[in-house]
């Protein structure tokens, strides 16, 4: 039963949440990522709350539409690299980078309603963050935003954020900047194709209301089969990228993945690498 089907007196419970903030005003949801102490950088909590989140809106009445933004100065800066990439070696082995308890599923994927989630990203948007960013289905950014897939820095494949990126169009675009890691802006991700919208400074979230608005106006079921389309034709492009890169897990145990998150933590260039 789809949510608009459902009495009002239905209500999924919403788990306290420490870095992640819900609140629901004239059926948009705002789902903010809320830890501006650390860029809102992405530890195993932070990725567990946003899961919360989006499953609490999925069956929330009062939301059609959610979007997704960032307290401070940044969207995300991407992984809690202290957190998240600086585990013991023998929870690398057996996890990899994900917890047993973060690495179960998709955020994307899991979802009954499959309602729209539109990202309004400013400041930064790095690592894993384009991934959440890139992910949604409509993505308004400010033309100073600064994106960056540092995976390859680290030692670590940027496979799927190269599909996610080349699904949305970037073409040759995701090459570069998969491979090389350098920074891009909100204003070259519009002139690529990639992003719905880039704003000035500080409007970014009030073109994503805008955004939003419009999808409200339209029938429900109708705009949620067309979401649903859209993510179940992205899942078959990011599982090729798994398919072909199965060896790849491995990275995180190199040399060279330790010392770049070390030099990342200690705020010291990277060394050279090695290979191994």
């Amino acid at each position: 039963m789809n949510d608009v089907d459902k009495p009002k007196s239905y209500r999924p419970k919403l788990p306290d949440l420490e870095f992640v903030r819900y609140r629901v005003d004239s059926g948009i949801a705002y789902i903010m990522l809320d830890r501006p102490e650390k860029l809102n950088a992405i530890s195993d909590q932070v990725v567990a709350e946003i899961r919360h989140a989006f499953q609490y809106f999925d069956l929330d009445p009062d939301a059609r539409v959610a979007i997704v933004h960032g307290a401070g100065r940044a969207f995300t800066s991407g992984a809690d690299v202290r957190q998240r990439q600086l585990r013991p070696r023998e929870e690398l082995e057996a996890f990899g980078l994900w917890s047993p308890e973060t690495r179960r599923r998709d955020l994307f994927f899991d979802f009954v309603n499959w309602k729209p989630i539109i990202s309004a990203a400013h400041g930064y948007v790095m690592g894993m963050g384009v991934g959440l960013c890139f992910s949604c289905d409509l993505v308004i950014a400010a033309a100073s935003t600064k994106f960056q897939i540092t995976e390859v820095g680290r030692g670590l494949h940027s496979s799927t954020l190269w599909a996610l990126l080349r699904f949305r169009g970037a073409g040759s675009f995701a090459d570069e900047v998969g491979l090389t890691g350098r920074i891009f802006t909100g204003e070259e991700a519009e002139r690529h194709r990639i992003l719905t919208r880039a704003t000035a400074d500080g409007e970014h979230l009030k073109v994503a209301e805008d955004f939003a608005r419009q999808l409200l106006k339209n029938p429900p079921l109708a705009v949620r089969a067309t979401v649903r389309t859209r993510r179940m034709y992205l899942l078959e492009h990011q599982r090729m990228s798994f398919i072909l890169t199965e060896h790849s897990p491995a990275l995180h145990l190199t040399r060279d993945f330790h010392e770049a998150a070390k030099a990342f933590v200690e705020k010291r260039s990277a060394p050279e690498f090695e290979g191994r």
